[in-house]
Formats: C-alpha cells, structure tokens, sequence
C-alpha cells in the first residue's frame, strides 16, 4: 500500500497547486490514500467546509489539523461532518475526534492520529507521549494495517523524541507545521517511518506563507503586523510517500510550479 502525506496546504495558492499535481500524481504512483495536512487551508488559517471539499475533489481522502484548525467560527461543525481530525491531545470536552480508524478495503485498516507538540507552542496541551499511549490502547484490538502519526510540532527535537518513543509502535510519524521541508526521511530502529517536517504546499517566494514584506517589517520595527498570505509567486508541493510493502519512506516534492 503506498500512502502520501501532504505538508501544510497554505491559503489559495496551496490549494490550486493541489489540485494541479495531485491528480496526475495518484494516477502515476498508484496511491492508495491521501492524507493531507489543513491547518493552513483556508486563507491561511484553519479549514472551513468549502475549502476541505475542494481538496477532496482535487483527491484527498483525509485532514489532519494543528494550531489554527479552530480559527473559524465553524469549524466545530466541519470536525463534526467531514473527514478531519484535530489534535488528540486537547483537552477533554473539545469538539472533534483527535484519531480515526479508516478502512480502505481490500487493503485493510489504517489508523490516523494527529498530536500536537507543547515545546516553544502550546503548554497548555495534554502531554503528546502518554496520550499517544491512550489512543494505541484503544485501538489494541482491531486489526491494523498501518498507522501514520501527523506531529504538528515545533521543536525538532520533541519530534525525535516522539519518533523514538513510538518506534515499532506505529508505522509513521510525520512532522508538520513549521512549513519548512527536512531531508531526514529515514526508518526508525524498529521500523516506524519519520520525517521531522513535510513542509508547506504554497507559495515559496513568501516566508512561510506569508508576504515577505510584512515579516520583515515585523523584524525591523519590532511592531506587530497583520498577516497577509502571499498569493503571486512560485509554488511548491511538498509530501512523503509512504511505502508499507518495501518499508520505506521518500519525499515527494515539486519545485517552481
């Protein structure tokens, strides 16, 4: 089974080089799910339902979110109705599920779980380690395929050691949120697949999304500035492939699109 993950898809311009690659791409390695990371999706923060249903369209069969998924005021009922998930690790009471069981037939059950790092992000967040113990003992068992772990993180260090401490227990642990692609695709010891950041899908010709001129106002002046995402420039598409049957994880990436 091949599964591609996508990295943050950042305002328009991420979602209309999706749908530019995506298709051709399902078509040309043969991908049997594509997950894809919405934290970004709609005008650059957080997902509504129009957005999500376009990249559905476009051939995404599943969102996981981060630190903006509730920017909108809907966005308790788009957890609810479409296929996305958001951090397990907020606290109790929070709407939405954190973790879903997903059957692809003939290919068996694959598990998704988004977590959320607490260094240099959000402390307030249940502790990511144990509760990504909770949600394996809860699914300990149903019969699984694969397992991909979204760590919507800062600290490249806390996305190692997670790695680590999930080794053998799940089949992938893929970073996102800081927008920025890592070359370190490796298999961990025991054979779970990592990455400590999948990158953004976007515009490049930005700082991580956002106008250029705006963040170096920010750094000059040391005032704050309202975030305007960049929409003319060059784009890239950035995700991993994940290769169940030959064990092995690749990057994915389209440059200067």
């Amino acid at each position: 089974m091949k599964i591609l993950f996508i990295g943050d898809i950042v305002a328009s311009p991420g979602r209309k080089t999706v749908q530019t690659v995506l298709p051709n791409l399902k078509h040309e390695l043969n991908i049997d799910l594509v997950v894809a990371n919405a934290d970004n999706l709609a005008h650059g923060r957080g997902a509504t339902e129009s957005t999500l249903k376009v990249m559905q369209e476009a051939g995404v069969d599943f969102f996981t979110g981060g630190d903006h998924l509730f920017w909108h005021k809907d966005s308790e009922d788009v957890l609810e109705q479409l296929p996305v998930i958001r951090p397990a690790n907020y606290p109790e009471g929070v709407a939405g599920t954190g973790h879903k069981l997903l059957d692809l037939g003939e290919h068996g059950q694959v598990l998704v779980i988004s977590l959320m790092g607490r260094t240099f992000l959000n402390e307030r967040l249940n502790d990511p380690f144990t509760t990504a113990d909770q949600i394996l003992e809860m699914y300990a068992d149903k019969d699984i395929v694969f397992s991909v772990v979204d760590f919507h993180a800062e600290a490249t260090s806390e996305k190692y050691a997670l790695g680590f401490y999930l080794d053998g227990r799940v089949g992938a642990l893929v970073g996102s949120h800081t927008h920025v692609p890592t070359s370190d695709t490796f298999v961990m010891p025991k054979g779970t697949m990592f990455v400590s950041d999948v990158g953004m899908t976007g515009i490049i010709d930005s700082v991580l999304g956002v106008k250029k001129e705006i963040i170096l106002d920010l750094y000059l002046t040391a005032l704050n500035q309202r975030f305007e995402w960049e929409e003319a420039g060059r784009k890239v598409f950035r995700s991993v492939l994940l290769d169940t049957q030959q064990k092995e994880i690749s990057r994915v990436d389209y440059f200067d699109l």
